[in-house]
């Protein structure tokens, strides 16, 4: 299983839609080449922001092998590769290694309600089918499914190619939990942008980040400050953002986001249903928070 390093800031990308909903991959590559100009640590493909929910299969691979050609190594190329049915999971996870991925995040299954059990089989599969590590993925608010510290720690045994967890419970005491008990080599990323300062304090080595797809170079900055101990700046920089992180989610996540980088002239406003576009109310709210940090 190769290593690697999971640190600052790391954008789960939008996927850019053409008119007539097909992937965009020539602004597809703009993207990239503006996050890693711009100092990010890692790429996220095909995640909750890049709506790998409607993301075909075959779609998976191309997305995969143009980041692979563009980022070159530089930094580490991250798939979402999660499903409610394990052995779609596990095809999706086959095709990302086929296609030049680094590492998997794997949502918990949503809808399924799986067990703690399940969920142990469950990451146990996927890593016997592959060979990247793995990241885990817990959002309860999307999936219905909270990965509580005991489970991690169960899969954790069980499972020695998971090496990271992405944590959007949005509980505090139990990431803080995890932090506490884990091993020095396993990394715990905010999956929360307004929450990344406060657990970078407690020991959080990044986020993967939707408001780094807007502000990769001061999001990194951000995180970097933080990892140095610097909360003053790190700070500053937090509130300069937070209006942003919030209205990211005026609406469901991708939408807000998306429609901010058509507004920056990146990315045409296309969404794949049942997400559609913003309301009128929604992106005026969001025009202003562009504007005021001069991004329109």
């Amino acid at each position: 299983m190769r290593k690697i390093n999971l640190s600052g800031a790391i954008p789960a990308l939008v996927t850019p839609f053409n008119d007539d909903k097909s992937v965009d991959f020539s602004s597809l590559r703009n993207l990239i080449d503006f996050q890693i100009e711009n100092g990010v640590s890692g790429l996220v493909l095909c995640g909750t922001t890049g709506e790998g929910a409607t993301i075909k299969p075959e779609e998976y691979s191309e997305i995969i092998k143009t980041a692979c050609e563009r980022v070159k190594g530089r930094v580490p190329i991250i798939v979402g590769t999660g499903s409610n049915d394990t052995q779609k999971a596990i095809s999706l996870s086959q095709t990302a290694e086929k296609a030049g991925a680094d590492a998997l995040l794997v949502v918990t299954p949503y809808y399924n309600k799986p067990t703690p059990n399940g969920l142990i089989e469950h990451y146990q599969k996927i890593a016997e089918a592959v060979g990247l590590p793995i990241i885990l993925y817990n959002v309860p608010s999307r999936t219905g499914c909270n990965l509580t510290p005991e489970t991690v720690f169960k899969i954790l045994e069980r499972v020695p190619e998971v090496i990271a967890i992405k944590e959007a419970s949005g509980n505090l005491n139990q990431v803080a939990e995890i932090i506490k008990r884990a091993e020095e080599d396993f990394t715990v990323l905010s999956g929360d942008d307004a929450l990344t300062l406060p657990l970078i304090a407690l020991g959080a080595k990044g986020c993967i980040s939707v408001v780094a797809n807007e502000v990769p170079r001061e999001f990194s900055e951000l995180c970097k400050l933080a990892l140095e101990g610097n909360f003053e700046r790190a700070r500053e920089i937090h509130y300069r953002l937070l209006g942003l992180m919030r209205v990211n989610f005026i609406e469901t996540n991708p939408i807000p986001v998306k429609t901010a980088l058509s507004m920056m002239g990146m990315i045409k406003e296309n969404f794949r249903l049942p997400l559609c576009k913003i309301t009128p109310k929604s992106k005026e709210v969001l025009k202003e928070r562009l504007r005021e940090l001069g991004l329109i």
